[in-house]
């Protein structure tokens, strides 16, 4: 992050991804065209831009989805971890479909009339007295202006330039496009003859995301404790502390605290987010010797908060000590990549030693 941008964040792993990812795309839409051709044949047969509209539209809503559940399931199991990897090419390739559907409406809809075609979307005929006569293509292209944005803004030059707080908070934005896309696609489902399995899909969508969200919280809720701001608070036995990995703490003021133990034996405390995105290190691990963002593989050394060299970012630590088994916890923070001593577990030290 701090060592400098490259245009495009590609590697080997990420050309492959991008090239299965778009291959799934496309045999998306081939098969959502076939069936289609086959479901409306006859007097019901539909024109095969309706259905290309049709298609590319159901594609990105379905990728939006996705993109939404990626997030709670990484938290309820890591396996989901490298899926955030790469969300933010899966979420430009999403605009980049749903782009798609919006030039093919435009063109097949408000393309051949005397007004501009963004003029005719914005003036075409509806209510918003009547649910039903929703102008809902408004709220498609108020949905699509939030993901060009967001789509525009991935790259880690304006991560580092916004902030990562206020570039975090931008791209929560992703879930007001997500409601305006859900009153597009039911309103804009109700309002045609044939809506095929949209409105299911909608339900289904909207079931998904929020109870994938709620279990997160509900998991999140209860593995997170919260300790009172008096010096040395007790946070539990260090056998609790998986290792290569950590638990994470809430201290007073709301600071969250990611106390990691790795090689059996070795404990440190730093600081639960990453300056990167504002990732949660305490859902991370231990890699080569560092503390490893799960978001994107961002990485810091537990001794001294530090990013290894070339980069520079630095979180803050915390002091830690044993009593017995006991993990005591010091919640008033050191400065960002301030050093302090590895707390090493005495009791397996010796274990080693007598071996």
């Amino acid at each position: 992050m701090s060592h400098g941008y490259v245009p495009v964040q590609w590697n080997r792993n990420k050309i492959w991804y991008d090239a299965v990812l778009w291959l799934g795309i496309l045999a998306f839409v081939a098969i959502f065209m076939v069936i289609s051709l086959v479901s409306h044949a006859g007097p019901e047969a539909l024109s095969p831009m309706i259905l290309l509209i049709r298609a590319f539209a159901t594609c990105a809503f379905v990728m939006l989805t996705f993109i939404l559940c990626i997030g709670p399931l990484a938290r309820l199991n890591r396996r989901f971890l490298p899926l955030l990897y790469n969300r933010r090419h899966f979420g430009v390739s999403m605009f980049l479909v749903a782009l798609t559907h919006a030039v093919l409406v435009l063109i097949w809809y408000h393309g051949f009339g005397p007004l501009n075609p963004i003029v005719s979307v914005l003036t075409s005929p509806g209510s918003f007295e009547s649910l039903t006569d929703l102008p809902f293509q408004r709220f498609g292209l108020a949905a699509l202006m939030i993901l060009l944005l967001l789509a525009a803004t991935s790259h880690d030059f304006w991560n580092t330039n916004l902030g990562a707080g206020l570039w975090k908070t931008l791209h929560m934005s992703v879930y007001i496009a997500y409601a305006l896309v859900i009153v597009h696609v039911a309103i804009g489902a109700m309002q045609q003859p044939a809506t095929g399995f949209m409105q299911p899909l909608v339900y289904l969508s909207v079931a998904l995301v929020g109870g994938l969200h709620l279990a997160a919280a509900w998991t999140r809720s209860g593995a997170e404790r919260r300790l009172p701001g008096a010096p040395w608070v007790d946070v539990g036995s260090w056998q609790d502390i998986p290792d290569g990995a950590a638990i994470t703490v809430e201290v007073d003021g709301g600071e969250r605290v990611a106390i990691f133990r790795w090689d059996q034996r070795n404990l440190a405390a730093v600081s639960n987010v990453c300056k990167h995105q504002n990732g949660p290190l305490g859902e991370g691990r231990i890699i080569d010797g560092c503390i490893t963002c799960p978001w994107h593989g961002f990485q810091y050394r537990p001794e001294d908060g530090r990013s290894p060299p070339p980069f520079t970012e630095q979180i803050a630590t915390y002091e830690l000590r044993l009593e017995g088994q006991r993990v005591l916890l010091n919640p008033i923070a050191l400065a960002e990549g301030t050093p302090r001593p590895i707390l090493v577990i005495e009791q397996l030290l010796e274990v080693e030693h007598e071996r």
